[in-house]
């Protein structure tokens, strides 16, 4: 095998032509650059409990005071309209289950919280039924995150980790959007580390 005398060792070999146009075709009539906000920090694996924003409660009662009001008109339409008075009965007990759900929502958001350990991290959530899931660093597939329309308008967002086995994925949600950065970047970080062994 014989190397190209013109290209000295150690050094790439240049992109021909058809190379550098498709690269450039990529970035042809596109917004000059991604409006992201990207945080820098490194979260500390401290071990210690983090809890999520208060305006997580708020998004979620906005959220279900919307599916409130699309229960009741759909039932005032059937029962003015068709004349289905019936459609009153299960739109009671949907609103009633969700006025519960919403006064029971604080309680809820406060006991949700994840800890930063050495070789995991460790989420909670629950009141009655408690669920307490530890995800090891080195088996992280995927960290995502997301936001719904009311979220962004709160600042808020949804961290999801994703691992090998679906049932030990973990949502993290209500985190604010500085937070789910930082911790996104560092669970990036520590992964890596402990999928190299370094």
């Amino acid at each position: 095998m014989t190397q190209n005398p013109e290209i000295e060792p150690g050094i790439p070999a240049p992109l021909n032509s058809a190379e550098v146009t498709d690269r450039a075709a990529l970035d042809q009539g596109t917004y000059p650059q991604l409006r992201t906000a990207r945080s820098e920090a490194r979260l500390e694996l401290d071990g210690t409990w983090h809890q999520i924003s208060p305006r997580y409660v708020v998004s979620q009662n906005v959220q279900n005071l919307i599916f409130i009001a699309v229960v009741l008109a759909v039932a005032a339409v059937l029962a003015l309209v068709l004349h289905q008075t019936w459609a009153w009965i299960p739109a009671g007990v949907v609103v009633l289950i969700t006025l519960i759900t919403m006064v029971i929502l604080p309680r809820q958001a406060r006991a949700i919280g994840y800890m930063l350990r050495e070789d995991d991290i460790v989420f909670r959530k629950g009141i009655l039924w408690q669920r307490m899931i530890a995800v090891p660093y080195g088996r992280m597939q995927l960290v995502d995150i997301t936001q719904g329309p009311l979220d962004r308008a709160f600042g808020i967002s949804q961290l999801k980790m994703v691992t090998a086995a679906a049932t030990t994925g973990v949502q993290i949600p209500g985190l604010t959007q500085t937070a789910a950065e930082a911790l996104r970047d560092t669970l990036i970080e520590v992964a890596e580390s402990r999928r190299t062994g370094l």
